[in-house]
């Protein structure tokens, strides 16, 4: 059987499962796939390797590679290696992204590009998934297209073998070529990558149009017949191309626990946990603001958790305890949550290279497993639904499970799955003949993921205390009827600090009130570059609306001590463009910030309110943050352009990131009197200097 070396690099499991699923095709299109997450250098090596690589990259952060590449990364990235270094190697390269980041698919590219700069060819294009409109969408595609790829290469191998003796070797001369047509489209995709009209991002939108489009002619039907549970022609009576059987491979024994206690300590975690108590909580916007925002302070004075301003944590959390309640009794084991779960591997399973979830930690309850080890409210991929359905009894049922796992219901899939939020209890009680056994849930529900923060002090201000601030998420899910939710993390935050919460009043006052104070576990997060710079003297600009301020609060802090400790010392301008929707509801830091600017700690602060009435020319014309940076192109170019400076953009990816970098596009290509490109081109620079930095989530 013709082999390749199969690797992935995952952060949330979205990429290993995509590669376990391409190893389960391989023995069907007659290959042998050798799998390996990246991170496992033991067991493969690309200096001899010999057959085609396939590797599935994830991305994380604001365009990182995700943390089981670091050291894989790192050891390319060695300025030494000659460029000949893997120019026997041939591969082909899925990048697993979501577009409503800047740097889209980056942890993909960056292991791309260098395979390339170091002699590596490949056997079939790269593939860009886009979790922004659905990664089905690409994998399932690319995945089909590998096969005919990899049977090209070991026909065409064996032909050069049979004319030369050896393995093909490209030459000096034209790996030279290929590097320098490399470097160029190195240069162009990272352009491309800070042009939100790009063709990739069109081709999103295209596809969201095509979506949208082909729902259209259907819209009288659909909207009163179409939903999770049933479906309208052509799509109901079509034939259906549905995936492969995940191959099962988990054996559950439950049993009997003797009282033994549990703790948060047996959840998994690459990194060290440190369990501190809440001293505060404190409401920041008003009852009647649209979101609740909430600071919370940690006392992390006994441990030797350390952070400077910009860096940010996790939190781990659990499910809703209603939640699990719920779904334990829709399975019917809600009189054995207290049984401890055994695990082992099916003697007779097919699936290659089976191991036990490491998210599962051993001698825990059925209860613990589901509160504190597994994301629940994940959206079932299509694997999971196709798995489902031989355990769906109901014919009618079982259709419609296998039409939304299919190639046809792909827009069904987005529609009634992916955008309604639907997680596994939503699609339990919505199939009531699907009864799926213990095994397979934990055969498909992820890891539930820690979730990142923010800090929002400066130890050097608060010293022994960690702030974070954050919106309690508040979203309605439509399958299969409409619930209104809250965020696995700021829903559970927001219950366990209600006892303790101090009601909407001046954020740095101490409460008297004396309570029983809640502990949290948390974990550091790796080390970024969103930091103040190391010359105080350097002007900084910072972006912040909303809780995108938090960092900014850090920072402010952290400048004011090293003014008092230095009363003569150089310390640059420092900007911040904040944005809320009401003065009086949800301005968050107000007292704080005016008390940074009395002291010329802020030397400039540019409010917007885009729900009040505006007051004023300056607020006619700034409703958000962006607005107010084109008021004041000229002074944000110059602080980039002409002093060095550096530009922090903190909060929403989906739509204020964006409009952020295109004003800067704006202003830098009115400024400096340059076409967009050119200017584009200047904040690529800036970000490759570290010098435009972003702290933006979806």
């Amino acid at each position: 059987m013709r082999r390749f070396l199969l690797l992935y690099a995952t952060q949330q499991g979205q990429a290993k499962a995509i590669a376990e699923e391409i190893c389960e095709q391989a023995v069907v299109h007659g290959f042998s796939a050798d799998l390996h997450c990246i991170s496992e250098s033991s067991k493969y090596d690309l200096k001899t390797e010999t057959a085609p690589l396939v590797v599935v990259v994830s991305t994380t952060g604001t365009g990182d590679p995700p943390d089981t590449a670091r050291k894989f990364v790192k050891e390319i990235q060695n300025q030494t290696l000659p460029v000949d270094f893997f120019a026997h190697l041939r591969y082909g390269l899925l990048g697993l992204g979501d577009s409503e980041y800047t740097y889209f698919c980056n942890g993909g590219k960056i292991i791309d590009k260098r395979l390339q700069e170091l002699g590596a060819q490949h056997f079939y294009d790269t593939g860009h998934a886009d979790d922004c409109v659905g990664l089905e969408l690409v994998v399932e595609p690319w995945i089909a297209g590998l096969w005919p790829a990899l049977r090209e290469h070991f026909r065409s191998s064996r032909g050069q073998e049979e004319i030369s003796g050896t393995a093909p070797v490209a030459s000096p001369a034209s790996s030279r070529t290929d590097l320098v047509k490399s470097e160029l489209l190195h240069i162009e995709s990272q352009v491309e990558l800070l042009r939100f009209d790009d063709s990739g991002r069109k081709d999103s939108e295209v596809l969201k149009q095509n979506a949208v489009n082909s729902n259209q002619s259907n819209v009288l039907i659909e909207d009163f017949e179409s939903s999770l549970t049933r479906s309208v022609p052509p799509l109901s009576q079509a034939s259906l191309n549905v995936p492969a059987l995940p191959p099962e491979y988990l054996q559950v024994h439950l049993q009997e626990s003797l009282g033994q206690e549990e703790s948060q300590a047996s959840v998994t975690s690459a990194d060290p946990i440190f369990q501190v108590p809440i001293s505060k909580a404190v409401q920041l916007t008003t009852n009647d603001a649209i979101k609740t925002t909430l600071l919370i302070e940690l006392d992390i004075s006994k441990t030797d958790f350390s952070y400077q301003p910009g860096d940010a944590f996790s939190v781990i959390c659990p499910n809703s305890d209603s939640e699990v309640q719920s779904l334990l009794q829709r399975l019917q084991l809600e009189d054995k949550r207290e049984h401890y779960v055994l695990l082992k591997i099916k003697t007779d399973t097919k699936k290659k290279g089976a191991a036990l979830p490491q998210h599962i930690p051993a001698r825990c309850s059925l209860q613990f497993i589901f509160t504190w080890c597994l994301e629940i409210r994940a959206i079932p991929k299509k694997a999971f639904l196709r798995a489902l359905v031989d355990y769906t009894s109901d014919s009618a049922e079982k259709r419609r499970l296998q039409e939304l796992c299919s190639k046809q219901g792909a827009a069904d899939y987005s529609r009634f799955v992916r955008d309604a939020c639907a997680c596994l209890l939503d699609l339990l009680l919505a199939f009531p003949s699907c009864q799926p056994p213990l095994s397979l849930l934990l055969e498909h529900l992820p890891k539930l993921q820690p979730r990142p923060y923010s800090c929002a002090s400066s130890s050097l201000f608060h010293p022994g205390k960690l702030h974070f601030v954050f919106n309690v998420v508040e979203f309605l899910s439509t399958a299969p009827t409409e619930v209104l939710r809250k965020g696995v993390c700021t829903g559970w935050l927001a219950l366990l600090v209600a006892s303790v919460l101090q009601p909407n009043t001046h954020a740095s006052h101490e409460d008297s009130r004396k309570a029983v104070a809640p502990k949290i576990s948390i974990s550091p997060r790796t080390t970024n570059y969103f930091h103040l710079p190391n010359d105080p003297s350097i002007p900084i600009i910072m972006v912040g609306p909303g809780t995108g301020i938090a960092p900014f609060i850090g920072f402010l802090q952290h400048r004011e001590k090293l003014q008092e400790q230095q009363p003569d010392g150089n310390f640059g301008a420092v900007w911040l463009f904040f944005g809320c929707r009401h003065k009086d509801r949800d301005y968050l830091f107000r007292e704080e910030l005016r008390h940074f600017l009395k002291h010329g700690i802020l030397t400039h602060l540019k409010v917007s309110f885009s729900r009040d009435a505006p007051v004023g020319e300056e607020e006619a014309t700034a409703k958000y943050v962006q607005d107010n940076i084109q008021l004041h192109g000229q002074e944000v170019v110059r602080i980039l352009l002409h002093e060095n400076g550096c530009i922090y953009v903190c909060g929403d990816a989906k739509n204020m990131a964006k409009d952020v970098h295109d004003a800067l596009v704006e202003i830098i290509s009115k400024e400096i009197g340059v076409e967009k490109l050119e200017a584009m081109k200047t904040l690529a620079i800036l970000k490759e200097e570290k010098r435009y930095l972003q702290d933006i989530w979806s």
